[in-house]
Formats: C-alpha cells, sequence, structure tokens
C-alpha cells in the first residue's frame, strides 16, 4: 500500500500541480513503492516563486519576535511529529531506526534550535563612524536539497532564511521527499505566513533548473553532487543570483603515530566511513596510517568492520542499512569493482549483497587496505560504506596526501593534542574533527575546492541570508 503525498505547497495552500506525472518512492530495503510524489514542472516553480515574491516585502519587515514563535513552533511541530519523521526518513533513504530517531531527527532539530539562539543576540544594525551599517534580508531564496540526510539539509536552510527574513521555495529530493511533506504540514500549522514557505517536488533537470534560472529568486542554495552544482550555477549565472554550495568529498582522517589509543582511532575512523551506509559528503573515506603500523592498522579495522551489522533498519541490532537506490548500489559495487581491478588489498567486504540477503539495496561493509592515492578509490566520491586505507611516511607526506583532492569538505586528525592542532592547520579543508570530536550545530558547515563555496550552520550559515546595506548620514 503506497501513501499519495501529491500536492504542492504553494501560497499557504495544498494545490494539485499544473501537470499531474506520479513518481513511486522506493524503500531501499525491500525495493518496494511505499509513497507517490507529484513531479513538477517550471509552471509550478514560477507560481511558488511569484509566492514568495508577494510575500516577501511583509515577511522581510517581520520583528525578531514574530520569525521566533514561528520557529519555536516549528520545533514542537517536528517534536510532535518527531517519530513519524524518523520512520519516514528509514523507509525513502534506508537509515536505521535508531540513527533516523537521533542523528537525522535531531540534526534537524538542532539547526532550529540553534538559530533561535542566533536570534537572541544577532544585532542586524551597527554604527560604524558616521554610517548605519544594516543587515537585510537576501530576498527570495531556492533551495535545492538531497536524500542523504533529508531532514538535516532542509532544515539548515530553511531555519537561518526564516530567521533572516527570507521567503522561500524548496525542491527537496525526489528520492527522499516525503520527510519534507510533513516538514511542510507542520510549517503550514506554525503561523508563517501564505508565501513565505513553498514546497515544489520534482526533479533537478525540470524543478532544480527552474529554481536556479527563475528571475524572481535571488539566491540559490545547493547541496548535492559536485557535477550537478556545477549546472545549478550554470543555470543561476545569467541572473547573476548568490549561489552557495555544499558539494561533494573525499575526506581524510590521519592518524598520528602519537596518538593515545590506536586501536580506538582506527575502529572509529572505520565506523564514522561507514555511518548512514556511508553516505555523507563529509565521511572520513581515506584512512592514512603511519606506514610502520599498517599491519597493525589492518587488523584492527577487519575487527571493526566485522561489528558492522548490515540488515534490517527496523532491526535494533542494525548498524547499516542499504543505500538509497538502485543506481547508488550499481555506482558503489562498480567502484569496489574497479578497487580490486587495481591492485587495493581487500580486508573486508567485497562487491554484491552480504550473506544472506537477498533484496534490498545493501552493500557489504568493505575495506580496501595499502591503497595509493592516485586509485580510483582513492579519489572518486564513492558515497557508500568504502574505506580505502593509505599508508604515508611522516607529517609532510600526511598531508600531502590528504591535500591531494579536488575535494576540501572535512578533515579528521587523532594525535598528541598540540600535534593534531597542527596538523588540522595545514589541511585544506572547511571543516576538521580533532580526536574524535563530533559535529557542531553552531559551528560553520562547508567546503573548499569542489567542495562548494558559502557555509551552512551557526552564524555564518545565518548570514548567507543578508544582505548588507550601508546608510551614510543616517548614524
Amino acid at each position: 500500500m503506497t501513501t499519495a503525498y501529491n500536492k504542492f505547497y504553494i501560497n499557504g495552500e495544498w494545490v494539485e500541480p499544473a501537470n499531474a506525472t506520479t513518481l513511486e518512492v522506493i524503500n531501499p530495503a525491500n525495493e518496494e513503492a511505499f509513497a507517490t510524489i507529484s513531479m513538477g514542472t517550471a509552471v509550478d516553480v514560477d507560481a511558488a516563486a511569484q509566492a514568495a515574491r508577494a510575500a516577501f516585502p511583509s515577511w522581510s519587515q517581520s520583528t525578531i519576535d514574530e520569525r521566533k514563535t514561528v520557529i519555536g513552533n516549528i520545533i514542537s511541530g517536528l517534536k510532535a511529529r518527531g517519530d513519524e519523521m524518523a520512520l519516514a526518513i528509514s523507509h525513502e533513504m534506508g537509515a536505521p531506526m535508531g540513527l533516523s530517531k537521533t542523528a537525522q531527527l535531531g540534526s534537524g532539530l538542532g539547526h532550529f534550535a540553534s538559530i533561535l539562539g542566533i536570534l537572541e543576540n544577532y544585532e542586524f544594525e551597527e554604527i560604524r563612524g558616521s554610517t548605519k551599517i544594516v543587515k537585510e534580508p537576501a530576498g527570495v531564496c531556492g533551495f535545492i536539497t538531497p536524500w542523504n540526510w533529508p531532514l538535516n539539509q532542509i532544515s539548515c536552510k530553511v531555519a537561518p532564511a526564516l530567521a533572516a527574513g527570507c521567503t522561500i521555495v524548496l525542491k527537496p529530493s525526489e528520492i527522499a521527499p516525503v520527510s519534507a511533506y510533513i516538514l511542510t504540514e507542520i510549517i503550514a500549522e506554525s503561523g508563517l505566513p501564505a508565501g513565505v514557505f513553498n514546497l515544489v517536488n520534482g526533479d533537478g533537470p525540470e524543478v532544480g533548473a527552474a529554481i536556479s534560472a527563475h528571475p524572481e529568486i535571488d539566491l540559490v542554495s545547493f547541496t548535492g553532487s559536485t557535477r550537478a552544482g556545477r549546472e545549478v550555477a550554470k543555470a543561476a549565472a545569467d541572473g547573476i543570483k548568490r549561489v552557495t554550495q555544499e558539494l561533494g568529498g573525499k575526506s581524510a582522517n590521519i592518524i598520528l603515530d602519537d596518538v593515545e589509543d590506536f586501536a580506538r582511532a582506527v575502529s572509529g575512523g572505520v565506523m564514522g566511513c561507514f555511518g548512514n551506509s556511508g553516505q555523507s559528503c563529509n565521511a572520513p573515506t581515506r584512512m592514512l596510517i603511519p606506514n610502520a603500523r599498517m599491519t597493525e592498522a589492518i587488523g584492527i579495522a577487519k575487527a571493526a568492520a566485522a561489528k558492522a551489522r548490515v540488515g534490517d533498519p527496523n532491526d535494533e541490532a542494525t548498524r547499516l542499512g542499504p543505500v538509497v537506490s538502485e543506481l547508488q548500489f550499481n555506482k558503489i559495487t562498480g567502484l569496489i569493482e574497479k578497487g580490486i581491478e587495481e591492485g587495493a588489498e581487500l580486508i573486508a567486504g567485497g562487491p554484491g549483497r552480504p550473506e544472506g540477503i537477498e533484496k534490498g539495496y545493501f552493500i557489504q561493509p568493505t575495506i580496501f587496505a595499502n591503497v595509493t592515492n592516485d586509485m580510483t578509490i582513492a579519489r572518486e566520491e564513492v558515497f557508500g560504506p568504502v574505506l580505502s586505507i593509505l599508508g604515508y611516511k611522516d607529517d609532510a607526506d600526511a598531508v600531502q596526501i590528504a591535500n591531494d583532492t579536488e575535494y576540501g569538505l572535512s578533515g579528521y586528525v587523532s594525535g598528541e593534542q598540540s600535534h593534531a592542532e597542527q596538523i588540522a592547520r595545514q589541511i585544506r579543508a572547511g571543516n576538521v574533527h580533532i580526536n574524535g570530536a563530533g559535529p557542531d550545530f553552531s559551528a560553520p558547515f562547508g567546503g573548499y575546492k569542489k567542495s562548494g563555496n558559502g557555509r551552512e550552520w551557526g552564524l555564518e550559515g545565518f548570514e548567507e541570508f543578508l544582505e548588507t546595506k550601508a546608510m551614510m548620514g543616517a548614524a
């Protein structure tokens, strides 16, 4: 039985799409449809953008208290429907329920809560000499979001945009759209004025392209692949739009020889790579080990992989669910086969489903050792539970290998604290986690190089949605 989520939310109402084509939403754990959505067109995007434009003058002048009230109501709605949201995320992209209830749901709540704290203290005006510097809403924002952390990636855009006084047109991933639909239902009940937030489902070539190019949209924020990011930027270029992008990654995890607990650092790196079935742009997918300790690291990594149980997302013992789709399953399998072909040492996993699993897009947790940085698996973003272990001879070599990538989203360093910090400063990435430090909703998130531009999360993410006006003589 499938549930229909076939309407769009435009100008404060649930409306029928201009063209009623539908798409089945597949549960990757059983390869069966559990929902349907309508696929929008440029006509739907235009209606949403016009509604957002009409709502902008009023919402941009709303008070901070009005914005805080709406955001507080969204938080309450997410908490009230938390179990339903977690189940939807698990069904649409395969996250184990434990992960879905904690990290997936929790990250969405975390971004809305973080933005409330920023609104409490943010100074929208300041005097500089004889000039008043005013921070104002950037305008109508178009958001194009991915399937791997669906609520997180929507929330870290929507929360700051609403707080800044912007209006919104959202296109979530058509692969994982149900969580966005539920969030929209919550937003519809939050007291937000009509037209401030609008939802149009669809694919990138049709709806994503229309959002990127629409003349009434002032800013586009995109999260996804580097390939698709290029297309968004090109489509937005004619309108001289502001474009922020959070794209791919191939993050290095440097284990220094002076780390206090080598076994813990290695096993933690393995599980960090395998988290969310490897479907995180900032996953530590390249583990760098001192050459002299490679054999030791292999033994620890193999033991950790053996504990990474793959299976039914509803089973409490499951650590890894399926990857999101047949397309991803085939891509990841092909890259594993490429690693074997290029001579990397396969120490865990391999192509094909785990033993005993006949259905669903499940990938064996896979580790390659003695990888060199010119191999395909060390250069391309696999986006699955596949770890490459590389050796290095000294600190300079480790930094060189870490930075020898077209990406620069994240990095990881474990070692004596001051030593680890010294290495972290040399990594060309927007985020570096030292000695196992986790995410921080108040810290900016984003990348260097082909991992994107601009920042999300925290104060810097909030300020992406503001314009700066200098009012000379107003002081």
